[in-house]
C-alpha cells in the first residue's frame, strides 16, 4: 500500500461474446464448472464475480472454451481494458489469384535474330 494506493478488487469481470451469442449458455455453464463462481447474463455479455477470479484466469478459461468448442479456427480471445475478456472473430482476407501475363511468344524471325 505505497503512496496511499489501495488494491481494491473489482466487483465484476465481463466476457464479451462478440458474434457467439448462441454460445452464451454453454459458456456460462463452462465458466461455472471450471471457475466455481456465479455467472450472470447482462445484455450481450456474461458477468463473473471477480473476488474469486482474476482477469488472467478468466481469459485462460474462455480460451479453453473456444478450443473445446473447436472455434479456434475462426475466433480468438483477448483482454480489453481492466475488466473485459472478448471473443473476437478472425477477419477473412480473400486471396486474389495471381495471373501473371505470359511473355509474348517469339516469332521465327525473332528467334533467329533476323
Amino acid at each position: 500500500m505505497f503512496f496511499g494506493h489501495k488494491n481494491k478488487p473489482q466487483s465484476e469481470l465481463q466476457v464479451d461474446l462478440g458474434d457467439l451469442q448462441n454460445e452464451k449458455e454453454n459458456l456460462a455453464s463452462f465458466l461455472q464448472l471450471h471457475l466455481k463462481v456465479s455467472v450472470s447474463q447482462v445484455e450481450n455479455k456474461l458477468t463473473v464475480d471477480s473476488e474469486k477470479v482474476s482477469l488472467k484466469d478468466l481469459e485462460h478459461v474462455v480460451n479453453k472454451f473456444v478450443y473445446h468448442r473447436d472455434l479456434n479456427n475462426t475466433h480468438w480471445v483477448s483482454v480489453e481494458g481492466a475488466s473485459t475478456v472478448k471473443i473476437n472473430r478472425f477477419k477473412v482476407i480473400e486471396k486474389k489469384e495471381k495471373h501473371e501475363p505470359e511473355p509474348p511468344h517469339q516469332t521465327a524471325m525473332q528467334s533467329w535474330g533476323l
